[in-house]
């Protein structure tokens, strides 16, 4: 039984399978013929969300190059630490790094947001996640809703700022400000959507379920194959215009039901993997402080970014999920930092 280097995709979901079916590591590392020792340090990894870094030797950055950095920040006040380095062509420095020199000319602040979970909310957690632990994900359909404004978040108005500095002022519309909700969904590779909602409409369970019927089911899912359609598995927070009576038996009507619509526990944007789409975005339409005159080019803004999103960033975040159901397990229904 010898050492390999690394696990293919197919190992890894037998893994995860075997573990659900209450294997224990050793046990599982006979029946795929496997060291012992690769089997736990993938499942190590995967509860820990992220691989381990490898220390390498920290850049150096000379005196000309600080001089660069401290105009940059002059000039690009709320702007991140990996954007000020890039304005000076500095690459390869680690984000430890950036942000000790940046304490040394300026400051930052930012407030970390995120529902409150109690012991129940916990216990759903981990109810989901032994429910769907042999899920094969490249199936699911992972769906939401984002508001983009012309502004940006306000929670997105911090950045470094040089010391002695004042932050620029934000005005305050009084007509003409507002947002446009967006949805979009992902599955596999692929990205779908994203979709606008007519502006003034309130998304309630009847304006919802009209959205899908005239965005998601008739652009997209009516194109795809009987078997596509009979192996997708529909997911959905909980918001009330998604889990009301209506909404679950309209979604019923059109086949989405019983096991092809996925339950979701409550306050858990942690497991949705299209949060991180949503991140990607709205970092792409708001760098370097990007605002926006018209809700039409916030609109044009967010469909250029998104197709700019390729397949294998989509692919990245879809097969994240074995490892967030194991990090869910792992801190026992807790955020697992995604």
């Amino acid at each position: 039984m010898g050492q390999k280097k690394d696990l293919t995709g197919s190992e890894r979901s037998k893994i995860v399978r075997y573990l659900a079916e209450g294997c224990s590591s050793l046990k599982t590392a006979k029946l795929l013929k496997r060291d012992h020792r690769t089997i736990k340090r993938f499942i190590q990894n995967s509860q820990q969300g992220r691989k381990k870094r490898v220390d390498k030797p920290r850049r150096k950055i000379t005196a000309h190059e600080l001089r660069k950095v401290k105009r940059a920040a002059a000039k690009m006040p709320l702007a991140t630490s990996l954007a000020i380095f890039q304005s000076c062509n500095i690459t390869g420095v680690p984000k430890s790094t950036r942000c000790a020199i940046l304490r040394d000319m300026a400051k930052v602040r930012k407030a970390e947001r995120r529902p409150p979970l109690n012991k129940t909310h916990k216990l759903k957690r981990q109810d989901w996640a032994k429910k769907y632990l042999k899920t094969d994900f490249s199936k699911v359909l992972w769906t939401d809703e984002m508001r983009v404004s012309l502004d940006g978040p306000d929670g997105w108005a911090r950045g470094w700022i040089g010391k002695g500095q004042r932050a620029p002022v934000r005005l305050r519309r009084q007509q003409g400000g507002g947002g446009v909700l967006v949805w979009a969904g992902i599955i596999k590779d692929e990205l779908v959507g994203p979709f606008r909602v007519e502006d003034g409409v309130k998304l309630n369970s009847q304006s919802y379920c009209q959205f899908l019927e005239d965005t998601f089911f008739k652009q997209w899912y009516r194109k795809k194959s009987a078997s596509f359609k009979k192996n997708m598995i529909f997911m959905q927070d909980n918001a009330p215009s998604h889990a009301s009576k209506y909404s679950t038996a309209w979604l019923a009507r059109k086949g989405i039901k019983e096991e092809k619509l996925m339950t979701w526990p409550p306050c858990s944007p942690d497991l949705n993997p299209i949060e991180n789409l949503w991140s990607i975005i709205k970092c792409e339409i708001y760098k370097e402080g990007k605002r926006y005159t018209s809700l039409n080019r916030v609109w044009e803004a967010v469909v250029a970014a998104a197709r700019n999103v390729d397949g294998e960033q989509i692919k990245t975040l879809t097969e994240s999920m074995d490892g967030r159901l194991l990090s869910v397990l792992a801190k026992k229904g807790g955020y697992i930092g995604r």
